[in-house]
């Protein structure tokens, strides 16, 4: 802890025990008061079990403020004091998840304290006693007071020891607790009374409530915690992709892989000194890690030149911060990234390029970097000169402060490049780095052999047509990798980011067909299909490691000019036979495994080269990445659209697919039935068998009707014990119905005993005859089904329910249909 963390520390501890050594020691407790207090702390014991994580930072959440609260209220402040410790206690030890260290555990005992103390002299305040004669204000007082105290001394100490403003922490991991502590204000008071009126029993009622609250709060936190991952794996997938980019760029730059990470330890901790805010902080990590991502436009003979460069070459290389900006416009970063990069070789003079800004015209992320970028080069090997100690290095950067550099970034970093080099040689040592130079024994050849080394005894091109030939294809090849960057992660469909990948390669490599192959289980089936054999393709299934892909995505290797008859095999077909005669399969690794092969087909035998290969393992990774990101997606999806107990689809996706088969009869002139059905009796057998049986009973129901509809009609729950059914051109199908239906909520009910046997209410509405789109359809159906319903309890024999009009529709019932679902 800093010097003021420790003062604060100490502070808080001095008042909290000398307010509590004052309270409690001028406490007379009757006998009637230590029965209670020891009730009260095996109670707020108890209560510490219901804790829950709050989000961004290491501290907990208790329900036991609930029984602090009710001790203070039903004895004084002393007890509550004393209350209170068994409750910091029994938060602090009870599942903790590290052990707690001593000062940390008296920290948190006199914030405890405060808190009480605080409560209790609102409680106590003349001006709320004198207007409040039903103890509601006070409530709010003490709930407020504990509260405020409480968090703002918590918030105090995790600003200090985090360098986090105490008020934004406050805000963001606090604040919105606030109505919880009202609840349990309330809940504490209650608990009071019911003390007092009713006795000691009254407890064990009372703690069915704190735990319905508990629960709630953990539910909420944990759904807020899954949205906030998924916000930011889908977040960090750019800057994934283009910092594998900018490590490819600082490879070709001929630097150690590590320059990039040397550079953001630096950028950071000047950052933070400077006092940059949290958005400027991200803006600037990330630009530290992407600066050079423009050098993409810049030929590599001049990245990679051991000696100074020309006029003309400089002209070229300056334009990589214009470049680099373009570039990360399209990523649209949440944070001003793209101010930073651009204005990276700026000078504090007026100097720099590209648009000559000077000093505070400058962005101060952009001053930052250009300075710690600057030392960390001069500290690397270049292939135009060696390192440079450090002490001759910082002293380039000092001669030009002032000049190219921000004096205030110069003097922090002068005074502290000792420290961040010891900090950025602990962070980058060990970094994971690419396997090259290895020898793998197993695996003597591919599946379909190796193709023939020949040598081509085709006349050379000059040398002058060589190097021409290399800066084009180096340019195409870099147009088409930053096409697939921007590409990649646009858009959160798999499907349509696998079509706009393959426009991409068809540009940059001839085939004739292109098949994405996704993994799934032990077998590789086709997401995306395109060209020549695409039937073939489309049907097929290939087993891990069989075929070109199969032995691609099970030895993680690609493989060139493979036979594409081999994988066509697997359609155990012998008539099916494919024209392609050569094949390029690539892997595409996710993070933990191989998600997918890449193949492209080609009518001529050995069309692909090593360049071919070259491109394809360079995009792998990244389309890899994102294939495995959309996957999980679509799965998210899925699962959002079903209802979690039967497996149908909830009400939110029967409106969306019901708005759609409305759309399509209206298109084509077809007919579309709807029929809401409701379980009559359900509420007593749920009452009498418990909620269990009345789920198995959901389940059995569901079943039931998806077996007695047809494979293309829809089965919904609509919530509750109500389903829906969607039925497609059903004409005399609907006659057929009736007493499917009913057997099934008798079926249902026997499984679980129910007597009497569960029935099945239902109402109907047809598509044009009753309604013409499909909100009106389910209010039209839901108001027939009511009006079954009634005719049930009247003891009224029934009508068909699902007789199909003729004529048109009936006569419209008198009765108000009710809102089923909205939009």
């Amino acid at each position: 802890m800093s010097k003021t963390a420790r003062a604060y520390w100490f502070t808080v501890i001095l008042a909290g025990f000398c307010l509590a050594a004052f309270v409690i020691g001028s406490w007379r407790p009757t006998p009637t008061d230590l029965p209670k207090l020891a009730a009260y702390v095996v109670a707020a014991v108890l209560a510490s079990a219901f804790k829950v994580q709050l989000p961004g930072i290491f501290s907990t959440l208790s329900m036991n403020y609930v029984v602090i609260i009710a001790g203070l209220l039903d004895l004084n402040l002393a007890g509550g004091s004393l209350i209170s410790i068994a409750g910091v206690l029994g938060q602090t030890f009870y599942k903790c998840k590290q052990r707690p260290q001593w000062r940390h555990l008296i920290f948190n005992v006199a914030a405890i304290w405060l808190s009480v103390v605080a409560a209790g002299y609102c409680k106590d305040l003349r001006l709320i006693t004198a207007i409040d004669h039903f103890g509601i204000c006070s409530i709010f007082a003490v709930s407020l007071a504990y509260f405020a105290v409480n968090t703002l001394v918590m918030c105090g100490i995790i600003g200090l020891t985090t360098s986090h403003p105490v008020l934004e922490v406050w805000r963001e991991s606090y604040l919105w607790t606030f109505p919880q502590y009202v609840v349990g204000g309330v809940v504490a008071a209650v608990l009071h009374w019911m003390v007092d009126s009713v006795g000691w029993a009254s407890v064990i009622v009372t703690f069915p409530v704190i735990y319905l609250v508990y629960r709630s709060y953990a539910i909420y936190l944990s759904r807020v915690e899954e949205q906030q991952n998924h916000i930011a794996e889908m977040a960090q997938l750019h800057l994934r992709t283009i910092e594998a980019l900018a490590l490819a760029i600082d490879a070709k730059d001929d630097t150690t892989a590590a320059h990039l990470n040397r550079v953001q330890v630096y950028a950071s901790a000047v950052g933070k000194e400077m006092g940059l805010s949290a958005s400027d902080m991200q803006a600037l990590e990330a630009a530290a890690l992407l600066h050079d991502i423009g050098k993409l436009a810049v030929p590599e003979y001049i990245i990679t030149k051991p000696g100074r460069l020309t006029p003309d070459e400089f002209e070229k290389m300056k334009i990589h911060p214009i470049v680099g900006a373009e570039i990360l416009e399209r990523v649209n970063f949440p944070y001003p990234v793209v101010p930073i990069v651009r204005a990276h070789h700026e000078k504090y003079d007026g100097s720099g390029y590209p648009d000559g800004l000077k000093g505070d015209e400058i962005p101060l992320g952009a001053r930052i970097l250009s300075a710690v970028d600057c030392l960390d080069a001069l500290c690397s090997h270049r292939q135009y000169r060696p390192a440079r100690p450090l002490d001759e290095a910082i002293q380039v950067i000092v001669e030009e402060s002032g000049k190219s550099y921000d004096p205030r970034v110069v003097t922090i970093l002068h005074a502290r490049c000792r420290e961040l080099e010891a900090k950025a040689k602990a962070e980058t040592v060990g970094m994971a780095r690419v396997s090259s130079n290895i020898k793998v024994e197993r695996g003597a050849s591919p599946a379909t052999g190796f193709a023939s080394a020949e040598v081509s005894t085709a006349k050379r091109p000059s040398t002058d047509q060589t190097f021409s030939m290399h800066i084009s294809d180096a340019r195409r090849e870099f147009q088409m990798l930053v096409e697939v960057a921007n590409d990649l992660g646009s858009s959160l469909s798999l499907d349509e980011t696998l079509a706009m990948l393959a426009v991409r390669l068809a540009k940059s490599i001839p085939h004739d067909a292109v098949v994405i192959w996704v993994r799934r289980r032990d077998e590789l089936v086709p997401r995306y299909v395109k060209g020549e054999s695409f039937r073939l393709f489309s049907y097929l299934r290939i087993p891990i490691g069989q075929g070109l892909s199969g032995w691609a995505a099970e030895n993680h290797r690609p493989i060139v000019n493979g036979n594409p008859a081999v994988e066509s095999g697997y359609l155990d077909d012998p008539t099916k036979v494919t024209a392609l005669r050569s094949a390029i399969a690539v892997p595409l690794q996710g993070r933990d495994e191989v998600v997918g092969v890449l193949t492209l087909y080609r009518l001529q035998a050995d069309a692909f080269t090593l360049d071919h290969r070259r491109i394809l393992l360079n995009i792998s990774p990244k389309v890899g990445v994102v294939i495995e990101n959309a996957l999980k997606f679509e799965h998210v999806q899925h699962e959002a659209r079903l209802d979690e107990l039967t497996g149908l689809l909830n009400s939110r996706a029967l409106f969306e697919h019901l708005e759609q088969r409305v759309k399509s009869c209206a298109e084509g002139a077809g007919a579309l039935a709807v029929i809401v059905l409701d379980l009559d009796g359900f509420k007593k057998a749920n009452d009498e068998h418990g909620h269990l049986a009345g789920n198995r009973v959901l389940q059995l129901v569901a079943a039931g009707l998806k077996k007695c509809c047809r494979s293309h009609d829809l089965v919904a729950r609509l919530g509750g014990d109500e389903f829906v059914l969607v039925l497609s051109d059903p004409g005399d199908y609907l006659d057929t119905l009736t007493d499917r239906i009913n057997d099934v909520g008798i079926r249902a009910g026997a499984e679980i005993g129910c007597q009497p046997p569960l029935a099945i209410s239902a109402g109907y509405a047809v598509y044009p005859t009753d309604a013409t789109d499909a909100e009106s359809l389910l209010e039209k159906a839901d108001e027939r089904m009511y009006e079954d319903k009634r005719r049930r309890k009247a003891n009224r024999p029934p009508e068909n329910i699902v007789v199909f009009p003729k004529g048109g529709a009936r006569e419209a019932d008198t009765q108000k249909p009710k809102t089923v679902v909205s939009a």
